[in-house]
């Protein structure tokens, strides 16, 4: 079974809205790694803790932990971004880890797109198909199939999706095939997501970080581009899952 830990950076509306960009990842952990991570990820932040006060029990929402810290102010902002560059490379560490990244570049995009909808549909046929092809890196049982953990927000639209997806889900035909469509379920994703408090995970947490990490390379804010953090997300190389997408890795 393959866990997918989802997160989002950026705003997925198209009306005066405040980002160009629209980043959905998903973080792919296989259940027989599922502990090894957790226990990676715990024993990371006893070193944070050790190192920089941060507590297990306090959240690294990599956006706001760099520029709305809230209580996390305790910590200066050199000390916060450093935090997050150490964040990425333990992700980085994680060899069995596999992300998926998703990007929609909203200019252009006509009235009525529905940002949220297509970048998710996009996201699910992606974990779809590298299960099918057997393509994620790490352990992997005879017959796999995948289960999605998501950040607690616009849970019905996604579930929804999920489930016509299942019934319905169009892909349009290679050129050896003739023109149309062909409606291909998806099968190898069971169940409805499952909607996770980030404050409460780390694997959320994590993801969190790598899809922040996608849109400062894509939008770096003023603080990214003047500390030269905006190239971070390159450290996850590793464990980016290149073959999800066969146009652009």
């Amino acid at each position: 079974m393959y866990l997918m830990y989802v997160d989002e950076s950026g705003d997925c509306g198209l009306v005066n809205s405040p980002t160009r960009y629209f980043v959905l990842t998903g973080m792919v952990v296989h259940e027989l790694r599922w502990q090894a991570c957790l226990e990676q990820l715990i024993e990371f932040r006893r070193r944070l803790k050790a190192r920089f006060a941060l507590r297990l029990r306090d959240e690294i929402h990599a956006a706001h932990f760099i520029s709305h810290p809230g209580e996390l102010i305790r910590i200066p902002r050199n000390d916060r971004l450093t935090i997050i560059r150490m964040f990425a490379r333990e992700l980085a560490a994680l060899t069995d880890v596999n992300i998926i990244n998703i990007t929609v570049d909203k200019s252009g995009k006509a009235p009525g797109y529905d940002v949220l909808d297509m970048a998710w549909k996009a996201l699910i046929q992606r974990f779809e198909n590298t299960i099918t092809h057997r393509n994620f890196r790490g352990p992997a049982n005879a017959d796999e199939r995948g289960m999605i953990f998501s950040d607690n927000t616009e849970n019905k639209q996604i579930t929804d999706l999920l489930r016509k997806m299942r019934r319905f889900n169009p892909i349009p035909n290679q050129p050896y095939f003739g023109q149309g469509y062909r409606n291909i379920g998806i099968g190898k994703v069971i169940e409805d997501p499952s909607f996770r408090d980030s404050g409460h995970s780390y694997f959320i947490q994590a993801v969190d970080l790598a899809a922040f990490l996608l849109y400062q390379l894509l939008a770096p804010s003023a603080y990214f581009r003047k500390k030269g953090a905006s190239g971070y997300f390159n450290i996850l190389d590793q464990v980016l899952c290149k073959v999800a997408s066969s146009s652009d890795p």
